[in-house]
């Protein structure tokens, strides 16, 4: 009797056990799948059949998977990239927590396949959807991965960005345009540019909660439905990119300069029906607070829904950092490694990962600093050029604000993990102070200079005097001081200065950049002039400074003729820099830019409308010029002869 009490007894504890165990599974498996814990998310709802199979295969799944990643690998070492497609795919299928190979898959595409291609177009879609697959699926199933948001963020940096790949200005051209799009222009003011981005993030989660804010917009709704509900499919309403890329075209080319000079716009009204329904209701300023509060919603789905980008992470972003364009390349590196910052450092926190973490980290400044280089962008969609990209001096104290903090966190790195954050901070604040005082930002300038003292002069580990000086002596020798030795790096920099000047001192209306510029080439001539090696001539009868002089005095010509001539800025900007420079300076450079110019304005739309002399006229006084340099020009052949000859005797 004793024994059956106990079993009565064991099977009641069971039969408890079962029923509590029973009655936790189910939440255990919603929280798993929310976080994405589970190797297959069979447990959701309409589940790809493969994904049902890799789980009831059970214990046989981890076997199957690793014969398929010693398979892909094999065939990647014999170059066979197209073929190693289906089986990585079946593996983040079968096991899509495996983060490795998410990242395989996507270098794979981006960069193993999309070279083998013909076209830029092709190369391009490649490269998207190596992005894609990693952006908007690796990263849902591993949302705490620090290597695929390190990866996702160095191939926005080295492969859209980079000049690596002979198609990289088609992949700038088609993410800016992307962007441009979907998110349209941003705001320049800082502050504007928070409150524009944090409308998107505030927007309702759905359109239903929109609605019930404003029934307005259920009426705007329905119009769009009943408007476009006759066209093809993919230009019907819906809350999806297709319609918002329509929305961002229609509303781009009220701002083109491509578009309004091509007359664009009148034919698009003419002969577009579906540009003519954007125009007639999204056009109508009756509807103006429901069509902002609806474009708000649909770019917050659509960032969440199509590009796995959170709208309230991008403010946070941009509030915390600088005035990020989404249309850069730099600034969706700067978001994947901020992301692995936030959401994925506590997991790789330990020997093991915390050279992902340094490497993630080095993205992340390095994505400002070539923000602050060329974050400025102008883009229009309308024509095949090169998106503007000009330099953003706002970037520069927010590099130095995170500096510390990168360098505080890996003090204690095994390795100097904190080294390498000081030379590329030391060296990107040297290039600052020089790049402000040419500037004419005197002030910022001073103070930069007095920081790197404090940090690595006067103050430094090893005290000395490098940075205890006055500011144009410092600017001068930190440049000048190598040129005699190697006097080649007094052209590229006068070459440099002078590029920013014709670049933004006049696209931006900032002429004191290109007049800075100018002293600048003008006393780094008079400094060889006054240098002991002046007139050293050697056995070839080449004059080492002599030369070096004359090209630098020649260098107004030589940079505006570059400027001139680099497809990196659009047509009409290149036209607008030569129309608006000094009479004097556009004589330098009209005869030998000339065909350049004319050439890509032949195949340019413009040339639909325009006439080239319209927008590329002959300076006043062109005839007297070119007589006045043919006598340069021949007296200084004639010197150079006389220097050889002179050396012979």
């Amino acid at each position: 009797m004793r024994d059956r009490f106990v079993q009565l007894g064991a099977l009641t504890g069971l039969i408890g056990s079962v029923a509590v165990a029973g009655s936790l599974l189910q939440p255990i498996i919603d929280k798993a799948d929310d976080a994405k814990l589970r190797y297959t998310n069979v447990s959701v709802e309409g589940a790809p059949p493969i994904v049902a199979l890799g789980t009831a295969i059970g214990a046989l799944r981890g076997l199957i998977v690793d014969y398929l990643w010693i398979k892909v690998n094999m065939m990647k070492e014999k170059g066979l990239f197209y073929e190693v497609m289906s089986d990585a795919d079946l593996i983040t299928k079968l096991q899509p927590r495996f983060g490795q190979v998410w990242s395989f898959h996507g270098h794979n595409m981006a960069y193993n396949i999309s070279v083998m291609t013909d076209t830029p177009e092709e190369r391009w879609n490649w490269v998207n959807s190596g992005i894609n697959l990693v952006r908007n699926s690796g990263l849902r199933h591993n949302p705490n991965d620090m290597t695929l948001h390190k990866e996702l963020a160095f191939w926005f940096s080295h492969k859209v960005d980079g000049v690596s790949d002979d198609a990289h200005l088609h992949y700038k051209r088609e993410l800016a345009k992307e962007w441009h799009l979907l998110l349209g222009a941003p705001p320049f003011e800082y502050e504007a540019r928070k409150a524009w981005l944090k409308e998107i993030a505030d927007a309702p989660d759905t359109l239903a909660e929109l609605e019930a804010e404003d029934p307005r917009v259920t009426e705007l709704v329905q119009e769009l439905t009943d408007s476009l509900g006759g066209f093809e499919k993919a230009n019907h309403f819906g809350i999806n990119s297709n319609f918002l890329m329509n929305y961002g075209r229609w509303l781009a080319s009220k701002s083109s300069m491509y578009a309004l000079t091509l007359g664009m716009v009148e034919r698009f009204q003419m002969y577009d029906p579906i540009y003519g329904t954007f125009d007639r209701i999204m056009g109508n300023v009756d509807n103006a607070e429901p069509i902002r509060k609806l474009v708000a919603f649909l770019r917050k789905r659509v960032l969440l829904d199509d590009f796995n980008m959170d709208p309230q992470f991008m403010y946070e972003l941009t509030e915390e950092t600088g005035p990020i364009d989404w249309r850069h390349p730099q600034a969706h590196a700067l978001y994947w490694a901020a992301r692995g910052r936030e959401f994925a450092e506590d997991r790789s926190n330990n020997e093991d990962g915390i050279y992902s973490i340094i490497n993630n980290d080095r993205i992340f400044i390095q994505a400002m600093q070539f923000l602050a280089r060329s974050g400025m962008m102008s883009v229009d969609p309308f024509s095949n050029d090169n998106p503007g990209r000009l330099s953003d001096d706002r970037w520069i104290k927010v590099l130095d604000d995170y500096f510390m903090e990168l360098y505080d966190k890996h003090y204690e790195t095994r390795g100097a993990g904190s080294d390498t954050f000081t030379t590329f901070h030391e060296n990107f604040m040297t290039w600052a102070v020089g790049m402000l005082y040419r500037s004419g930002e005197i002030q910022q300038a001073q103070d930069l200079l007095e920081r790197l003292d404090a940090l690595y002069g006067s103050g430094g580990v090893i005290p000395n005097l490098t940075y205890d000086r006055p500011l144009d002596l410092f600017v001068q020798e930190s440049t000048y001081g190598n040129y005699l030795d190697r006097p080649w790096l007094a052209y590229g920099d006068v070459q440099a200065a002078l590029r920013r000047g014709y670049r933004e001192g006049i696209l931006l209306n900032r002429p004191k950049l290109l007049e800075n510029a100018l002293t600048f080439a003008k006393d780094l001539t008079r400094y060889f002039k006054e240098s002991e090696d002046h007139d050293y001539v050697n056995k070839f009868g080449e004059a080492r400074m002599t030369d070096l002089v004359s090209n630098i005095s020649k260098s107004v010509q030589d940079v505006f003729v570059s400027v001139l001539s680099d497809p990196t800025l659009s047509l009409v900007d290149r036209l607008t820099i030569f129309n608006r420079a000094p009479v004097e300076q556009r004589r330098l450079v009209y005869d030998i830019a000339k065909p350049i110019l004319e050439t890509e304005f032949t195949n340019s739309p413009l040339s639909e409308t325009l006439e080239f002399p319209s927008i590329y006229p002959e300076p006043p006084g062109m005839e007297e010029f070119r007589v006045l340099q043919a006598e340069r020009d021949l007296q200084l052949r004639k010197d150079r002869e006389d220097r050889a000859e002179g050396e012979r005797q």
